[in-house]
């Protein structure tokens, strides 16, 4: 047998392997989590009913979600800036081709331990330290979104062409000017894509932490559910599809411009 042949060979052999892996791992999950076709068709009678309750819409109670639908758009921005003026510094000093090993990796540790804590956990952990309302809904916005923005700046960073860096070392540029010039111009575009994403992300989060009391439109959500006003529901998210479609196109034009 020819070295072709044997590699041949021994990928289509790990190929099996992992495809074998996976789909036992994934029928596993689908035992455990009790997916039941049946179940589900036999449910259909009662969620066609649950959801015949959403209309018609209940118009009434549209100035009041829209101006609770711009708080909580309120609350991503805020959470979103103060989390770039934080992520940014952390992610630089994240990056291996940056730090030394030992302090890059336990930074990275550090922003894993951040993403790991659920929004909603935080959320009511800053409720609880500074009373109710869209201020700790934004601390909470800002710190969850650290982890990930942090990270996401830290593998772009690494990314970053050594070759264009060198070259602007190889002119005489002091430490400063190289990393304005050979690090960060590289990456702009990435980083601004990344966080003009996570702003949009940040959105759909904010939309649930007016059930722990952090403000937004999660509030009415909760008040609307809980008195089975199914109808205002609808209205609910009828305006949290415009204003995520509407984000969607800014941040898709945003990117488009830095690419």
């Amino acid at each position: 047998m020819s070295t072709l042949q044997r590699r041949s060979r021994n990928r289509f052999i790990a190929h099996l392997l992992f495809w074998g892996a996976f789909m036992g791992v994934a029928g596993w999950s689908f035992y455990g989590s009790e997916f039941n076709l049946e179940v589900l068709a036999d449910a259909a009678p009662r969620m066609e009913e649950f959801f015949s309750r959403f209309v018609p819409p209940d118009w009434s109670v549209a100035d009041l979600v829209f101006y609770s639908a711009v708080e909580t758009l309120m609350i991503a921005l805020v959470g979103t800036v103060l989390a770039v003026v934080i992520s940014l510094p952390l992610g630089f000093l994240a990056a291996s081709n940056i730090s030394p090993f030992w302090f890059s990796a336990g930074l990275k540790t550090l922003l894993g331990v951040i993403r790991s804590i659920p929004l909603i956990v935080v959320a009511v952990i800053f409720v609880s330290a500074v009373g109710l309302g869209p201020f700790p809904g934004a601390l909470a916005i800002a710190f969850h979104s650290i982890g990930m923005l942090g990270k996401f700046y830290a593998e772009e960073f690494e990314t970053a062409d050594e070759g264009i860096i060198h070259a602007i070392e190889g002119t005489g540029a002091g430490w400063l000017q190289t990393m304005r010039y050979g690090l960060f111009s590289q990456s702009i575009p990435q980083v601004v894509s990344f966080t003009v994403y996570r702003f949009e992300l940040n959105f759909r989060d904010a939309t649930v932490l007016g059930l722990v009391g952090a403000g937004g439109i999660g509030y009415y959500i909760q008040a609307y559910v809980g008195s089975f006003q199914y109808e205002k529901v609808t209205v609910l998210l009828v305006i949290i599809a415009l204003v995520v479609f509407a984000l969607d196109q800014a941040t898709l034009w945003v990117r488009k411009r830095v690419q």
